[in-house]
């Protein structure tokens, strides 16, 4: 009996007969009550102070108080117990919350345990993206696969997800292999309903790429014919854009990969190929932050007439600029990036690989606004520029 837990037992009472009252509580109260009954009664309690504790979080306006109360909220999640039908869903959804706040302050080491505990609580893909944000490929490549494979359904993201860090652990041939299921599914999408849809286009051109980087060029080549074709259908009918521009966006934005720094833990990036809403806070304000250091290279670039630098300096920020206009509603407002960057592809004196890509980049975003004319325009001059006999002088 001497170690028998003590409570307050006025304080007991009083949080009893608070929310037994007839009055509307406040949060504040509510909270307090729960937290005062979850020591008495932790079975009827816990999983209504983890939804108090996170409700208040979300609405706070003290700073620092929400990484306090997201703690104490995973902290009650895990004492909820084993067999309560809600443990699951609310220690799941105290782990999101506290692990983003955590990436948000930077504190990327307590946040991965986080996500490493969320894997280990339901298999969350979360860890995956934060693995590869740090450098981290190949574990990434093992999150992803332990999952079944997407389904035909659109949009196939974990696809996406599978090819992207297969690619970036240099994985190629089978990041290829990957992506052909959802190029597949848009094609028996287009046989059924006799018209192809437009991310079909998309994932044919980063199906080329891909292939590309396999060493299959010849096949590369080919899926950039189809896509051709497939922009030449979309022309016969009357465009729709906008309302899938976010598969758009994250395929283009995968594309810029190669211009960005190496990935690592002391310097993360985005987890490429992953849709901006999963990825981590810090690594979402820092790609944002980078634009006016970005800025300042291109007016300098300008300044000196380096137009090839420049070009590559104008493609990054059209990738930063396309990734956060997208998030914020209409992809159309971008035009005049993408106009520009053909223009300065065409001014440079070597433009093999600059212009084919600066024109496909349009192609793109065009077909993701509904301009499906103009798009095969864009896309049958760089599939020509890519398929011309190489220029040989003689001396």
């Amino acid at each position: 009996m001497g170690n028998a837990r003590k409570y307050d037992e006025d304080a007991v009472l009083r949080a009893r007969v608070l929310l037994l009252g007839s009055g509307r509580l406040d949060l504040a109260e509510e909270l307090g009550a729960y937290r005062v009954l979850a020591e008495v009664s932790p079975r009827a309690y816990l999983p209504k102070l983890v939804g108090a504790l996170l409700r208040t979080a979300y609405r706070t306006t003290v700073p620092g108080a929400e990484l306090r109360l997201f703690a104490e909220a995973v902290d009650a999640a895990r004492r909820i117990e084993a067999g309560e039908p809600r443990r699951f869903e609310l220690l799941h959804d105290a782990l999101r919350a506290y692990e983003r706040e955590l990436f948000a302050l930077g504190r990327r080491e307590e946040g991965r345990a986080a996500c490493e505990e969320m894997y280990t609580l339901s298999g969350d893909r979360r860890l995956a993206y934060v693995l590869a944000e740090e450098g981290r490929h190949r574990e990434a490549v093992e999150i992803h696969r332990r999952r079944p494979a997407a389904g035909a359904g659109f949009p196939a993201w974990e696809v996406y997800e599978l090819a992207a860090a297969l690619s970036a652990a240099g994985l190629h041939e089978e990041a290829a292999e990957a992506f052909d299921r959802t190029v597949g599914a848009g094609r028996r999408r287009a046989a059924e309903e006799g018209t192809p849809p437009p991310e079909l286009a998309w994932e044919l051109v980063h199906r080329a790429r891909l292939l590309e980087d396999a060493g299959r060029p010849a096949e590369g080549a080919a899926a950039r014919r189809e896509a051709l074709d497939v922009v030449a259908r979309l022309a016969e009918r009357d465009g729709t854009g906008d309302h899938m521009a976010g598969v758009w966006v994250t395929l283009f934005v995968l594309s810029g990969r190669p211009d960005e720094p190496a990935a690592s833990p002391g310097a993360p990036v985005p987890p490429f190929g992953v849709h901006g809403t999963q990825w981590s806070p810090d690594v979402r304000e820092a790609y944002r932050g980078g634009i006016p250091a970005l800025e300042a290279e291109a007016a300098r670039l300008a300044a000196a007439g380096a137009l090839p630098q420049l070009y590559t300096v104008h493609r990054r920020l059209t990738l930063r600029t396309a990734h956060f206009g997208v998030s914020r509603g209409s992809a159309e407002p971008l035009r005049p990036w993408f106009d520009e960057g053909v223009a300065l592809a065409r001014g440079l004196e070597e433009a093999a690989t600059a212009l084919p890509q600066a024109l496909t980049d349009r192609a793109m975003f065009l077909v993701a606004t509904g301009h499906h004319a103009e798009a095969h325009a864009d896309l049958a001059e760089a599939v020509a520029l890519l398929e011309a006999p190489p220029i040989v002088t003689r001396t």
